[in-house]
């Protein structure tokens, strides 16, 4: 684990996107092209503001995208479609993108992703941290085991209470109870793992990340395991840890 500590969200973000960027393109020089995981959510505003300005070739970059609420449209603002178009994907039409919608039939939509996935490596991941720890949507307890690519999953209350606190949903019983996403098994197979971890909030996840020895109470320290894994944090995040 590669550890970098920010005084703000922003200096946050434009390392992080700047390192992003700089593997893909040293993908793109070794392979003609790259691919990527790309997180949603508040923490990853900064990160995605930084990345969409640098200097890559997007027309050679394929970009995947982690989760989605099952049974949610385009036309709500909890959307991930909707997050990203707005955010990130709108500014590089000539990337190529893999949504998961969470309109379509499940088992269907797996396939197509699965299929898309399975086809190369994913270069580098932009994986986000949880309140409660989960990494995409894999909560406690998330399954380490399948190999599968994508699976449907039971959102817990924890993960609920984040989106509502974020101002996704007005209630917790507006979240939908199940999502579609990518597994802890598919996201470990990336070559390289960038988390932005920012603000107060995620300080509690952080520590136990760091400071539990690796369990799927806490998904996201399975992410110790990995050889190329960057943890991004601004202070407030960094609050609980010695750094």
């Amino acid at each position: 684990m590669k550890l970098k500590v920010f005084e703000t969200a922003q200096e946050l973000g434009d390392h992080a996107g700047k390192l992003t960027a700089d593997h893909l393109n040293a993908a793109i020089k070794t392979n003609g092209c790259a691919r990527m995981l790309v997180s949603t959510g508040m923490s990853q505003f900064e990160t995605l503001e930084a990345l969409r300005k640098a200097d890559v070739d997007w027309s050679l970059v394929t970009m995947f995208h982690l989760d989605e609420y099952i049974g949610l449209g385009e036309d709500h603002k909890a959307s991930f479609i909707k997050y990203l178009k707005e955010r990130f994907t709108s500014f590089l039409p000539q990337m190529k993108v893999f949504f998961v919608d969470g309109t379509r039939e499940p088992k269907g939509m797996i396939a197509e992703l699965t299929a898309e996935i399975k086809k190369a490596p994913i270069d580098v991941a932009l994986i986000g941290i949880g309140v409660n720890g989960h990494i995409a949507f894999n909560d406690p307890p998330a399954d380490f085991d399948t190999k599968e690519s994508y699976i449907v999953v039971k959102l817990d209350k924890t993960c609920k209470e984040q989106q509502v606190g974020e101002g996704w949903f007005e209630t917790i019983s507006d979240v939908p109870e199940t999502a579609l996403s990518i597994t802890v098994n598919q996201i470990l197979a990336s070559k390289v793992i960038i988390s932005s971890v920012p603000h107060a909030v995620k300080a509690e996840a952080v520590y136990n990340t760091i400071n539990q020895d690796v369990n799927n109470m806490v998904p996201a320290t399975i992410l110790k395991n990995h050889p190329d894994w960057t943890l991004v944090l601004d202070k407030n995040s960094a609050s609980k840890i010695d750094c």
